[in-house]
Order: C-alpha cells, then sequence, then structure tokens
C-alpha cells in the first residue's frame, strides 16, 4: 500500500498534519535492533486493535521484502519514528525481520545502486 497523496494525515502545501512524534507516542527508541538495510516482511498476522493507522501502513508498506529505509522514504517519516512503528509490528508478531548479512558489504556500490533504483521505482 503506497503512500496516498490524499491521505487524512498528509496535506500538500502544510505537509504531514501528524508530527512524528506523535505519531510514535513520543517514543525515540524502537524496541528491536533494526538497520537501514534489514528487509521487514508482514507474517500474516492481523494488526493488533490498540495499534493505529501509521502501522497499518507501514503493515501495507510490508507485504513483500522491503528495506527499513524504503519504508522510512514511503511514509515520508524520518527512520527513528519508522523503526519505533516497525519495533510495535515485530513485537505483535505482525512483521519479521532480517538484518542485513555480515558478508554484505554496505559500502558496495552495486548494492547501493540497486537500493537506489528499488527507491525510485517506489518513490
Amino acid at each position: 500500500m503506497p503512500f496516498q497523496q490524499d491521505s487524512p494525515w498528509l496535506d500538500e502545501a502544510a505537509g504531514r498534519l501528524i508530527r512524528p512524534y506523535a505519531v510514535s507516542n513520543g517514543r525515540t527508541r524502537p524496541t528491536a535492533q533494526l538497520d537501514l538495510l534489514s528487509q521487514v516482511m508482514a507474517t500474516g498476522v492481523p494488526l493488533p486493535s490498540h495499534l493505529g493507522p501509521d502501522h497499518a501502513q507501514t503493515l501495507g508498506l510490508s507485504e513483500r521484502p522491503t528495506s527499513v529505509a524504503e519504508i522510512a522514504a514511503h511514509l515520508r517519516l524520518p527512520v527513528v519514528v519508522t523503526k519505533v512503528l516497525l519495533s510495535d509490528l515485530m513485537d505483535s508478531g505482525a512483521v519479521t525481520t532480517r538484518a542485513p548479512r555480515p558478508d554484505e558489504d554496505p559500502t558496495d556500490l552495486s548494492l547501493l545502486e540497486a537500493v537506489l533504483d528499488g527507491l525510485r521505482r517506489r518513490l
């Protein structure tokens, strides 16, 4: 579920109507360790009723393996807020993550180009 421009949480002129700290209830530390390149995938477990629309949107972006960086870009939220949302989803069992393999070089040009291409296609 890509970020909708006509979302009630986004005004074209004003930007995001809900401040990022409100999305995470003021929390700035996720409960899970997540890397920008960590892959997130929905598990099929339904979204718990106590989680809000930002969690639902985040879960929708996780239908296929997607990096934390890509999800943050689609949500137009700071990465730390996205990590808090994702850790809530992990705690509820709605998503699972896979950290980048240690043999993957994060400065590998081909890997960075692939991430950039993926972001361009999605945005």
